[in-house]
Order: C-alpha cells, then sequence, then structure tokens
C-alpha cells in the first residue's frame, strides 16, 4: 500500500481567509470600478445595468474598499504578530539575493542556465507581486480618498488634482487587474496549480521544486517553534500596541468615509415638491412669426444695386435725381428722399419705396417678382454685402 506523499503547512487558516477576503473584494473592486472607467463600452453598461444601475456600482464600489481596508487593518496585525511575538524573520523584504535570482531565472528562461535559482520561503517573484499589491493599495488608497472627498480635498490642493486622481486610480486599477491576469493567474494556477491557498498546505516535491531553502531549513529543524513563556510574555506588549494601532486605522477608515456628506450619496434623492396645478390650463402666449432669412445672394451687392441700376437709374442715379433719391449707391439710397425714408431695413411697410411700387403706374415700375425681390430684401435687414 503506497504512502501518502508527504506534505507540509504553508499557509494556515486565518491566511487563507484573509486571502480569499482580499481576492472578493479585489474582484468586486474591479468589476465596479472598470465598468464605470469604461462606460461607454457595450460590456460596462450591461455589467451596471445588472448592478442596478451606476449608483448601486459605486455603492459596492465603495462596500469593496471598505472590507479592503478592514482586510488591510488586520494584515498588519498578522506582520506584526509573526514578527514580533514569533519572531518570524520578515522573508518577504526583498533583497540582493533576489535580484540575484531574477537574473538567474531569466537566464534559465533563455536557455542559459540549466538550473532555476534556489530560493527559500518566498520567491523573488512572489516578492515583486506582494509589493506590488501594497504600492497599489497605497496609491488607490490616497486617490480614492481625494475623489471620495472632493471638497476637502480641493481646500487643501489645486482642483487639478481630482482629475488626475481619478486618473491614477484608473490606470492603477488597470494596471493591477491585468497584472493578476496575466502574472498571477499564470504562475499560480497555468504553469501548474498551486492549492496552497485551498488545502494551506504543499507537497513534498513541490517544497522542492518551488522553496528548496525553505524545505532544507524545515528538514533541519532550523524553524523550530518558538519558547511559549517568551510568546505569552510579548503577546502582553504586543496586543495594547496592536489594539491602539487598530483602534487609529479604524477611526481613519471612518474618517475616509464619513469625511464628507458627499462620500456615499452620489445622486440627491428627489424632492416631493406641492405645485399649483388649475384645472383649466393656462393658454400659451402666441408665438411671434419668425422673419424668413433673406435667400442667399440677396443683398445689394449681389443683386439689389443691379435691379435698381437697370429699372430705376435713369431718375434715381447720376446727374438726375428726382425727389431727392439717389439709388446709385447703398448709402444715399437708406437716406432716402424728399417723401422719406425710402428703404426701412427690416419693415417693408414703412417702406417708401414699397408704397409707391406696390400702388402701381410708376414711370420704373418693377414687376411683381422684382418687387417681390426687393421686399424679401427689407425683411431681411435689406443687407449690404
Amino acid at each position: 500500500m503506497s504512502k501518502e506523499p508527504r506534505s507540509h503547512m504553508r499557509f494556515a487558516l486565518p491566511q487563507r481567509i484573509e486571502h480569499w477576503v482580499f481576492v472578493a473584494s479585489m474582484a468586486a473592486l474591479a468589476i465596479t470600478g472598470l465598468a464605470q472607467k469604461f462606460a461607454t463600452t457595450t460590456l460596462a453598461q450591461g455589467i451596471v445595468s445588472i448592478l442596478g444601475g451606476v449608483e448601486s456600482a459605486r455603492i459596492i464600489h465603495h462596500i469593496s474598499a471598505i472590507i479592503m481596508m478592514f482586510q488591510t487593518i488586520f494584515h498588519v496585525g498578522v506582520v506584526g504578530y509573526k514578527v514580533y511575538v514569533l519572531r518570524i524573520p520578515m522573508s518577504m523584504l526583498p533583497g540582493l539575493r533576489d535580484i540575484r535570482a531574477a537574473w538567474q531565472m531569466l537566464l534559465h528562461n533563455f536557455g542559459f542556465k540549466n538550473r532555476k535559482p534556489q530560493e527559500g520561503r518566498y520567491t523573488f517573484a512572489e516578492k515583486a507581486e506582494y509589493w506590488a499589491v501594497v504600492w497599489g493599495t497605497v496609491v488607490m488608497a490616497i486617490t480614492g480618498f481625494m475623489m471620495w472627498n472632493p471638497i476637502s480635498t480641493t481646500r487643501l490642493l489645486p482642483g487639478e488634482f481630482i482629475p488626475a486622481a481619478k486618473a491614477a486610480h484608473g490606470g492603477e486599477a488597470l494596471l493591477a487587474v491585468l497584472a493578476i491576469i496575466v502574472w498571477h493567474l499564470y504562475h499560480v494556477h497555468l504553469r501548474h496549480f498551486n492549492k496552497s491557498m485551498f488545502s494551506g498546505k504543499l507537497s513534498e516535491d513541490e517544497m522542492l521544486a518551488e522553496h528548496p531553502l525553505e524545505l532544507a531549513d524545515l528538514r533541519a529543524g532550523v524553524l523550530a517553534k518558538p519558547d511559549p513563556v517568551l510568546v505569552r510574555k510579548r503577546q502582553r506588549v504586543f496586543f495594547p500596541v496592536y489594539s491602539v494601532t487598530a483602534a487609529a486605522m479604524l477611526l481613519g477608515t471612518y474618517l475616509f468615509v464619513g469625511f464628507e456628506e458627499t462620500a456615499i450619496t452620489t445622486v440627491v434623492p428627489a424632492e416631493e415638491v406641492i405645485i399649483f396645478a388649475p384645472l383649466t390650463p393656462t393658454p400659451l402666449p402666441t408665438p411671434l412669426p419668425t422673419r424668413q432669412p433673406v435667400p442667399m445672394g440677396n443683398t445689394w451687392e449681389t443683386g439689389i444695386a443691379d435691379l435698381f441700376s437697370q429699372k430705376c437709374g435713369l431718375c434715381h442715379a447720376g446727374d438726375l435725381i428726382l425727389g431727392g433719391l439717389d439709388l446709385s449707391n447703398y448709402q444715399t439710397a437708406l437716406m432716402g428722399g424728399n417723401s422719406g425714408a425710402a428703404i426701412v431695413p427690416g419693415d417693408p411697410d414703412a417702406s417708401m419705396l414699397m408704397t409707391i411700387q406696390s400702388a402701381g403706374g410708376h414711370p420704373g415700375q418693377l414687376s411683381e417678382e422684382e418687387l417681390s425681390q426687393i421686399k424679401e430684401w427689407i425683411e431681411g435687414d435689406a443687407p449690404e454685402g
């Protein structure tokens, strides 16, 4: 009967719960955030519709952000407990060894090295991913606060910081999603399926392939459990300090969320207003007739001057100017003659030229078509050119 392959505990239950809470909040933030960033796309509009509208999407986004803040507070406590109480080395900190490992892995991937680098509890890639999450969380928190509390932000900073924060927030979110899909998904689920976040354990073969230095320490007994007496002594110091720290961080979270009245509600609820509605509707005023624009070309320079020259030039131009009316140029035509204003721009009824011509029998009588053209020109404010 074959023996079960030996396995080693890698992640305890609290760490796995923390991981999945982070995954859930990150997924919700990505879906609701990117749907708002690319709101004009069909996919984004479908997501927003499924979520119940943009306001619902924003509320889900905000709640997910708050959950991530709580998760961050918990993570600070976990790291502090391990480092101070259990005296576990801070193996997630990058160093020169990681730079050498990254270079060796690059050479290995290009075929210049036969062996992969020997790494401990966390590989250089895992460290890079972890600190990328830390950096991204800081950026998202700062820019998120600025957008969540724009009024308070602009009391200290210029207004241009709000659209800048929006651009940085959306860009960092897109970068994080792409990093998860391209980097994390490949290394953890496609290259080989890592089940440690489900079971908490890695087999000895997996440890030998991915974390040989840690496996060597486990076999050598280097990673022994700390003295229980010292643990209890350190706990008496750690828990009060962390309680104060966590309380301060919770207060910061509360201020983050409630710093402004605009923090949650982005659409003002509609108010009921009592209005007076008479049984008999008030008649609307009769609209004034709109003046028709002058047809293209119906100006003094493009037609009217030639018409006056042909029909009126013998008596109202040159040396012979009967009745004091000179129609040889635009300015003298508007001045009128002895009988008054021959042309009143915009008012053909007040124009003596229209009155005399409409009566008929004038020596230089205009045809109906020509008279209509003159009337339209005057109605259009008698433009010169």
